[in-house]
């Protein structure tokens, strides 16, 4: 189980993030840049609502019951 505001970082995570539906917030620095379900995901990339985020610019943060 995830909690609310954690951060989402291994590759295992985003794939129980992918299975299990849960919403992910994207971040630019501090800047808030999405949300919303993973598609796909790979060692670079997320891809969130049909956008690919480099894994090494933005950060991804779980969001369950959002």
């Amino acid at each position: 189980m995830y909690v609310n505001g954690q951060l989402i970082i291994d590759d295992y995570q985003f794939k129980d993030h992918h299975q299990h539906q849960v919403p992910i917030q994207i971040y630019w620095g501090s800047q808030h840049s999405g949300i919303g379900f993973v598609e796909q995901y790979s060692s670079e990339f997320i891809k969130i609502n049909n956008i690919f985020y480099s894994r090494r610019q933005f950060t991804f943060v779980s969001r369950p019951g959002y």
